[in-house]
């Protein structure tokens, strides 16, 4: 097993990008190379930084990478919204989505913390 495998933010990240998946592909056509290029291209980079992340040999270099996800996990929480605004996702959907990415951004903050705190 690959150490990111184990962590249980990474799991919890790639059944996100699942979900982001899923939601757009009812998003109307038109957006098929804005907002579902855009959206589904910052959530596939949460678990993606932090598998890169994990593989490296450094915890300076894991914590620099966990810090992608974050910001990476807030971009795609702005695009939510803004696809929420515009009618792409329902009440029910944007509510299960944030719930999803609050539990991802938390997760994160404490991976972070205990890695930073290893750091000389």
């Amino acid at each position: 097993m690959r150490p990111h495998e184990k962590l249980d933010v990474w799991k919890k990240a790639v059944d996100f990008v699942v979900a982001v998946y899923k939601a757009t592909e009812r998003w109307p056509k038109e957006e098929r190379f804005g907002l579902v290029a855009q959206v589904r291209r910052a959530a596939v980079s949460v678990p993606a930084n932090i598998s890169e992340g994990a593989a490296r040999t450094s915890n300076r270099e894991f914590a620099y990478f966990l810090s992608n996800a974050q910001g990476s996990a807030s971009e795609v929480e702005t695009e939510l919204i803004i696809a929420h605004r515009l009618g792409y996702l329902s009440d029910s959907e944007i509510q299960e989505l944030s719930a999803s990415h609050d539990d991802i951004g938390k997760m994160l903050i404490g991976l972070i913390r205990k890695v930073r705190s290893k750091i000389g």
